[in-house]
């Protein structure tokens, strides 16, 4: 059974996520926490609100985690900007 296509904002939003989560952990701790805290709490709330987990098979649980490790690898292949 081939993956579910996920949307390009969905993607991205993951994307956006693992980014702010990997600043809030950063040591030294930043002194944005309190931003980077909100900033991940809007896009946990646009990930999981998102109206492609409406629909069969995305609404599944390993939906969600294959959208994850779809996000992570995409990050794992971009190139790093110096």
């Amino acid at each position: 059974m081939q993956p579910p296509t996920y949307p390009d904002d969905l993607v991205q939003a993951q994307r956006h996520w693992n980014t702010t989560y990997q600043a809030l952990a950063a040591v030294p701790r930043p002194q944005n926490t309190t931003a980077l805290r909100r900033r991940l709490q809007q896009l946990s709330v646009r990930i999981w609100w998102h109206p492609f987990w409406s629909t069969s098979p995305g609404g599944s649980p390993a939906g969600r985690v294959e959208l994850r490790r779809l996000a992570r690898a995409d990050e794992q292949q971009a190139p790093r900007s110096a």
